[in-house]
């Protein structure tokens, strides 16, 4: 089916133990700003159970309208259905979501149940002329591309740092309005039988602040143990590129880049990275990144905003002297 012009924007806030993913929460953030440049309402989405805290943390993250559904847990093809009903019944223009795994699948299924496309993965958005302009990284992120889409609604996954949540200080008081939906009779075709989750996927890279990503320069599994005591040290998450998690120095969750987890940390320190497009791709919504490595012309000191040029094996022990003084001082 499609929709008319429609108006609005509808953010689904994908909901993990009762609280609101990061992501989502930007997504958010980039919806309130898009609908405010048209003078209309940005309404959040939040699916689940035990949705009090989330609910009133999107009220207070932007949303004009909060639409409360209680569910079990994420099943797919259950929440398609009911957020698929509710894009029905309020028509928006735009529909948001946080650009991670379910995201991604989410919005994909619903564009096509609507005869439209998803614009995945975007870096930016603004409104121009009164035009909706969507832009995605090609090329690894070497090229911006500015994407006009014609259907309606429009679907598009934001990527992590692109949105700004709503600061604590500049808390709205968006209305919570509970809606009783439910899947729609045939359309869940599967039944989960159990969820079985790797022991790396407690490690949370997409909320972290602080990420430690080591590389192969780290030059072998026993040394790659002190990329973990540093993020021990920091508080932080382990990561690691794709030649480290081809040797299985690390799960493949933890993998960072292009072909795994895209992150914006507040904190991002590459051990042994030299930088190629794909890891970059991953890590560029960071606010700081620093760089350790031996080669000076390695790739990820074009997008450092410190690097440190030697033997990261060397380095990695002084550098975690000095944290530890800083920590006393």
């Amino acid at each position: 089916m499609s929709l008319g012009d429609g108006k609005n924007v509808l953010v689904f806030v994908e909901v993990v133990d009762g609280s609101p993913v990061s992501n989502a929460m930007e997504a958010l953030g980039l919806g309130r700003e898009l609908a405010q440049a048209k003078g209309e309402e940005v309404c959040a989405v939040v699916i689940g159970p035990d949705l009090d805290v989330a609910a009133e943390a999107c009220a207070k993250g932007g949303a004009d309208k909060v639409f409360t559904v209680a569910q079990d847990a994420w099943q797919l093809e259950a929440y398609a259905s009911i957020l698929g009903q509710l894009i029905e019944k309020y028509t928006p223009a735009l529909v948001l979501a946080a650009s991670n795994q379910n995201g991604r699948d989410l919005q994909a299924i619903l564009a096509n149940q609507f005869d439209t496309v998803c614009v995945s993965d975007i870096v930016g958005a603004r409104v121009e002329d009164g035009a909706l302009i969507l832009t995605t990284p090609l090329y690894g992120g070497g090229v911006w591309n500015d994407v006009k889409v014609a259907s309606h609604p429009k679907f598009a996954t934001v990527r992590a740092g692109t949105g700004k949540k709503v600061p604590p200080e500049e808390a709205t008081s968006g209305e919570i309005v509970k809606e009783d939906v439910a899947p729609a009779a045939g359309a869940v075709s599967t039944k989960v039988a159990d969820v079985v989750k790797e022991v790396a996927e407690t490690v949370n890279l997409e909320e972290a602040e602080v990420v430690i990503v080591g590389g192969r320069g780290m030059g072998s599994k026993e040394n790659f143990q002190k990329v973990h005591d540093l993020a021990d040290l920091l508080g932080g998450v382990v990561g690691g590129t794709r030649p480290v998690v081809e040797d299985e120095w690390v799960p493949h969750p933890q993998q960072v880049g292009q072909s795994g987890k895209i992150i914006a940390p507040k904190f991002y320190i590459g051990c042994g990275v030299s930088g190629a497009t794909q890891h970059l791709t991953g890590i560029l919504g960071s606010d700081f990144i620093l760089a350790i490595n031996k080669d000076e012309e390695a790739p990820i000191f074009d997008v450092a905003d410190c690097g440190i040029v030697g033997d990261v094996n060397e380095i990695l022990p002084l550098l975690m002297e000095e944290f530890k003084k800083a920590k006393q001082a």
